[in-house]
């Protein structure tokens, strides 16, 4: 049995389809890669998923024949079908401002503390319940999810997978099933909801074309299929005794738990219970993450980001920081201007210097993984010896040492491709190569080089920073 294992990956910025070889270890190679971003039309921002599709078939027929294809992608966004299978329009982007004021009004309707206790998910503008809300569902037929739509061409087997499903807001947290009294109150049309899968479930074998156009054929399986998911699974934990942080566009920060917390604390610190592999629970709150610093470049062109970092390092601690959540920046755009704004809003000078914006935009990203790390801990009771980092951001080593710095945590950086490793290995375990998540682990902590920053510097300056935008 061939041990090669192709990961379709597609994250917010860009998207990439890897081989994994598990002859020897684990080891992975890089098919193709490809930029994502969001397209604006008549005032509407939507995924070009037609396009990302065009690019995971170059990357499969790049890739060879494998054993099985398995897929992962953001959350939250998706696609409708009409009764004949076929796309009604492309997903609209979840930073398109469709939703403004729709959880306000499902949250009276249903009410806060009911709406928590049955998806148990922090309350972010974009969640599925309040896309589809704000979307035209009168010829919908099925909604899938970025993933199970990428599978569905594939396949032609409609399904949801379940890691994924759990960000929508509609699915009940404790049975993992569709929360059909909660539908139903919303007005949605339950008929739209495929059947649940779990990662590992086999979706089937690749259509005829599909496989023509490749030139060759495999099964699709079901992964984790939220990215977060995926990269937790990857995780290079020994222990439970840690936090994570899935860092990228957005950072993912929290601990991994048996079962979902559902307090009034919890719901009031808007945390989220996301399901992970093997029934375990991704407790965790989004941070803006690095989106900051990709649209800071965007508006500087030219520029290296190599030699910013370099910079930054060198500039005044703590000279202005910001909240990274305020929704102010959220959608694309002018990213230093609102920075600067935000700072004269709270009383500071704005950054002066390409540099020290970098410096600010990532001494605040660490305040958000330090308000998140500890929140989680005293929110689970659960005890945390190490951070790991992991996902594009382990790269940056300011940033991690700038985590470690206001954690008061030591903070192991790497694997930057925990994603299609979470991904590869569900792949390799359905297919009994790998017995289980220990193992899953292990083999990551064994194929990466892995970086330990220890925690320095003067705590009471990180908490007084923290005290002027928290």
């Amino acid at each position: 049995m061939s041990r090669r294992f192709a990961a379709v990956d597609l994250g917010a910025s860009s998207g990439r389809v890897m081989l994994a070889d598990l002859s020897d270890g684990l080891e992975l190679t890089e098919a193709h890669r490809f930029p994502n971003g969001p397209v604006r039309v008549a005032g509407r921002l939507y995924w070009d998923i037609l396009g990302l599709y065009r690019e995971i078939l170059t990357g499969l027929r790049a890739a060879g024949p494998v054993s099985s294809i398995g897929v992962d992608s953001w959350a939250v966004d998706y696609g409708l079908l009409d009764e004949s299978g076929a796309l009604l329009g492309n997903p609209v982007h979840y930073r398109d401002d469709r939703t403004h004021g729709v959880a306000g009004r499902v949250a009276e309707a249903v009410g806060a503390a009911e709406l928590y206790d049955v998806s148990g998910l922090q309350v972010l503008p974009f969640n599925t319940i309040y896309q589809l809300l704000a979307d035209r569902l009168d010829q919908a037929a099925t909604m899938l999810l970025v993933p199970d739509l990428i599978g569905y061409w594939l396949t032609g087997e409609l399904g949801a997978e379940v890691t994924n499903a759990s960000t929508t807001g509609l699915l009940d947290v404790r049975s993992r099933t569709w929360a059909s009294p909660l539908i139903e109150q919303l007005g949605l049309p339950a008929g739209i909801f495929p059947p649940l899968r779990q990662p590992g479930e086999e979706l089937g074998g690749l259509r005829r074309e599909v496989a023509a156009e490749i030139g060759w054929s495999a099964p699709v399986r079901a992964v984790a299929s939220h990215d977060t998911a995926s990269a937790v699974a990857a995780v290079p934990a020994s222990g439970p005794a840690f936090a994570y942080i899935s860092c990228g566009t957005w950072s993912l920060a929290g601990v991994e738990l048996p079962g979902p917390v559902l307090t009034p604390e919890s719901r009031a610190a808007n945390f989220t219970n996301e399901a992970g592999i093997d029934g375990t629970v991704r407790y965790l709150r989004n941070v803006m993450g690095l989106w900051l610093l990709q649209e800071c470049l965007r508006a500087w062109p030219g520029a290296d980001l190599g030699e910013l970092l370099k910079a930054a390092a060198g500039e005044r601690p703590f000279a202005a920081v910001v909240n990274p959540d305020e929704p102010v920046f959220l959608p694309p755009g002018d990213m230093p201007a609102r920075i600067a704004a935000e700072c004269r809003r709270t009383g500071q000078l704005p950054p002066s210097t390409p540099a020290a914006y970098v410096r600010c935009v990532l001494e605040s990203l660490a305040l958000g993984h330090r308000l998140a790390v500890r929140q989680a801990m005293e929110l689970s009771g659960r005890d945390v010896e190490v951070v790991h980092l992991v996902g594009g951001g382990s790269r940056n080593e300011l940033l991690c040492q700038l985590t470690a710095d206001a954690c008061g945590l030591p903070v192991v950086a790497g694997p930057a491709e925990a994603t299609t490793f979470g991904n590869v290995l569900v792949q390799a375990r359905a297919a009994g190569l790998v017995s289980d998540l220990a193992q899953m682990r292990a083999l990551v902590a064994a194929a990466e080089p892995l970086r330990r920053y220890e925690p320095s510097g003067d705590g009471a300056a990180w908490a007084e920073a923290a005290s002027r935008v928290f």
